[in-house]
């Protein structure tokens, strides 16, 4: 990826940051606050893996300006975002040993990552059909 590229992914790349420090750090004991429950670790997972996607996608689109896109690009996040969930998770395994690695938080994190992807190739599908379709003339007007 090229410098110019590189500006577009700004917002991606400090989401990405904030991950990596969230899913790292130590985190106080939250059990009896009532807020938490059972499985928020995985809705957090979920929620900023599906953010990073769509950040990654909309870097794509203000990059090329357009909305276009090829499946590699869709393959390349997909590899991206895998990879930094894979990483995180040998990072909670090895180093940050405070931290428990699970591969459910790794599901969640791809499938967070899939409901970004269901979305943009969702609203690229409605944009490329609305701008295919003809204007329909009014009963008024005479062909």
């Amino acid at each position: 990826m090229n410098s110019k590229a590189l500006k577009y992914q700004i917002w991606s790349i400090l989401w990405t940051v904030v991950i990596l420090v969230l899913c790292n750090m130590k985190m106080p004991d939250t059990s009896g606050s009532g807020i938490f429950f059972e499985g928020f670790d995985k809705l957090v997972h979920l929620g900023f893996f599906f953010v990073l996607t769509i950040l990654l996608f909309y870097g794509r689109i203000n990059y090329q300006h357009s909305y276009s896109f090829r499946s590699l690009t869709i393959f390349k996040v997909i590899l991206m975002t895998a990879a930094l969930g894979g990483g995180i998770e040998l990072l909670q395994w090895k180093i940050f040993t405070y931290r428990s690695a699970e591969w459910w938080d790794f599901g969640c994190d791809m499938i967070g990552v899939f409901m970004g992807v269901f979305s943009f190739v969702l609203l690229h599908q409605l944009d490329h059909k609305s701008l295919q379709r003809e204007p329909k003339s009014l009963p008024h007007e005479k062909k």
